[in-house]
């Protein structure tokens, strides 16, 4: 077995690990992934803190370690960190056959994982609002015949109805068109993220037209999603986030009067801790 190939495998088991999952087919998929097809030649600007380091080196055996790799360093956009990643991909509970929303897809490293998950059957449709990163994942993932690029906003863009939504780009709201977009039984995965601070990992599940359970699963920080900012919105989440409770959450709704449940009043939605009302 070749070095890179057991690098590979190592970094699949060790991101996985670190991620807290257990899904073989997490491990499967970042071990079959490449990541340096998706990254840019080396050296490679690695995010440390507030600030990148170079590695000095085109080694592509660098890159499988759980690490920030710059895309665009000057803009702040990373290739994310994969055992945070890995922990979010085991929340969407990705299923063979099922269709994807992929947005803030980056150069395509994460959508590529994402369509090795869903295999041939299923299919990614992966969201880049950066014209010239959404140009790389466009050359990256000419071989992936079940994945489409779409070099656009997918705030405000119709979306495919999705089984599932993996938003990589922070909001301070869910924006009525996910929630739309999502089939019954479909997962939104999403940063919700205030202005300038950390965020939280919200997992929506719609179990009916008009029900959705929630439950945030982990701490977040992201570059912002563009037309998924709102500064009123972002204060809501921010008092909510300090006032604590995350573990408490139960349900997303829509519209309505907020009652005592509500954890956090936003623009025609509302977290709750209460369950859905199926």
């Amino acid at each position: 077995m070749s070095s890179l190939k057991v690098l590979r495998r190592f970094y699949a088991q060790y991101v996985t690990a670190t991620g807290g999952v257990t899904d073989h087919r997490l491990v499967e998929a970042y071990s079959q992934v490449r990541r340096e097809e998706f990254v840019g030649h080396g050296p490679w600007h690695i995010r440390v803190g507030d600030s990148y380091i170079v590695t000095e080196t085109a080694d592509p055996g660098v890159l499988y370690q759980d690490i920030l790799v710059g895309l665009a360093p000057d803009r702040g956009i990373n290739n994310g960190e994969p055992s945070f990643h890995a922990k979010c991909l085991a929340a969407a509970d990705l299923k063979s056959g099922e269709l994807v929303v992929h947005i803030g897809a980056g150069t395509g490293y994460y959508t590529a994982i994402l369509a090795y998950l869903v295999g041939r059957t299923g299919h990614v449709h992966a969201y880049e609002i950066q014209p010239d990163i959404a140009a790389r994942a466009y050359e990256n993932l000419l071989s992936y015949k079940n994945v489409t690029v779409h070099s656009e906003s997918a705030v405000t863009s119709a979306l495919p109805f999705a089984d599932v939504i993996y938003v990589n780009a922070g909001a301070t709201h869910v924006p009525s068109v996910w929630l739309d977009s999502l089939a019954n039984g479909g997962r939104l995965v999403l940063p919700l993220t205030p202005n300038e601070r950390h965020g939280c990992m919200l997992l929506v599940t719609r179990k009916t037209e008009e029900a959705y359970a929630a439950r945030v699963f982990s701490t977040a920080a992201f570059i912002p999603c563009l037309g998924a900012r709102d500064e009123a919105q972002s204060r809501a989440v921010a008092a909510a986030l300090d006032a604590g409770g995350t573990e408490c959450i139960r349900s997303l709704r829509r519209g309505g009067k907020p009652d005592a449940s509500a954890w956090c009043i936003g623009n025609d939605w509302w977290l709750s801790t209460a369950e859905a009302r199926v």
